[in-house]
């Protein structure tokens, strides 16, 4: 089957994506004029939508060995922002050059379809190299500190969003009707969908704060809203970009949801840390990658896993 063949329900849903973000966009540009409370925020979400969608739309349909390369720069601007955010140690330039190594190693493997390094080069191999360095360079003022920020660093920006790239090969492995590029566009689409979801419905409906020192904001009610919303269109979309019956899609669905609630408050929780707003200014008035990525850094992993898992 040719790779136009592969896309063609690919395309038909990307079109009907386009058109609901152009109606989303119309809906909260008529209640940012009339001044409705959160619209503003709301606004600067369907933003970020068309850019997140616009993104992966390019990634999706340039075909799987540029999309290794694309995502893998997604990637490594991702672990550059968190690096400008971490304090690190002067000495350590040695152990950072090594890290941004990994990154392009990494997608090599997801290229390769070597599963097995795949999954161990970083929380294995890197994690003992990098540990390895910085004792080799001789200071253990801040030891602990670096080993621990510089390879969670790598887990979530690099090992966990490199399995946005090992979709579109997990795709062909698999049989998808729809190829990597419909499981692609599945995980991602939902994933931003839940995220609006979940502040609509907390906007409507929220009172009872999650987890309120690291995002007051995020409200039980949103959580509950936005996994049933999200929940329902993955029954809608499994059967035409996965491999998937309603059920499994219902399932990972609700999977995506949870895991992309996780991967938000994560982030925000390093954030907070770190006293920053956002990771970077890369994208104006919408912060860095790692904002617009973080419910990925979670959810790209659980989707992957739970397809490899059933059926591979």
């Amino acid at each position: 089957m040719s790779m136009f063949g592969e896309l063609s329900t690919v395309h038909q849903v990307l079109i009907g994506i386009y058109a609901l973000l152009l109606v989303a966009s119309g809906i909260v540009a008529v209640l940012s004029r009339k001044g409705v409370s959160g619209a503003d925020e709301l606004v600067a979400r369907v933003k970020s939508w068309w850019w997140m969608i616009g993104v992966f739309t390019v990634a999706i349909l340039i075909g799987p060995a540029a999309s290794v390369v694309f995502l893998g720069f997604l990637s490594f601007l991702a672990l550059k922002e968190y690096f400008s955010l971490i304090p690190t140690r002067r000495i350590d330039r040695e152990v950072l050059l090594w890290a941004y190594l990994a990154v392009p190693i990494q997608f090599y493997w997801v290229y390769s379809n070597w599963y097995g390094m795949f999954i161990v080069f970083i929380p294995v191999w890197m994690f003992l190299l990098l540990s390895m360095v910085i004792t080799l360079r001789g200071e253990t003022e801040g030891f602990l500190r670096a080993v621990g920020t510089y390879t969670w660093g790598l887990m979530i920006t690099v090992f966990a969003l490199s399995h946005l790239a090992g979709l579109m090969f997990l795709g062909r492995e698999i049989g998808n009707p729809a190829g990597g590029a419909g499981l692609l566009l599945f995980l991602v689409f939902l994933t931003q969908f839940n995220d609006v979801a979940q502040f609509t419905w907390g906007k409507m409906f929220g009172r009872h704060a999650i987890v309120p020192k690291v995002s007051p904001k995020k409200t039980w009610e949103g959580f509950l809203g936005g996994l049933a919303t999200t929940t329902l269109l993955a029954v809608f979309l499994g059967p035409f970009l996965t491999v998937m019956d309603p059920l499994w899609s219902a399932f990972a669905g609700a999977a995506i949801a949870a895991a992309g609630f996780i991967g938000d408050v994560t982030i925000s929780a390093l954030k907070r840390d770190l006293k920053v707003k956002d990771s970077s200014g890369l994208i104006p008035g919408h912060g860095g990658i790692l904002d617009r990525v973080d419910s990925l850094t979670y959810a790209a992993p659980a989707f992957f896993h739970i397809i490899r898992y059933f059926y591979a």
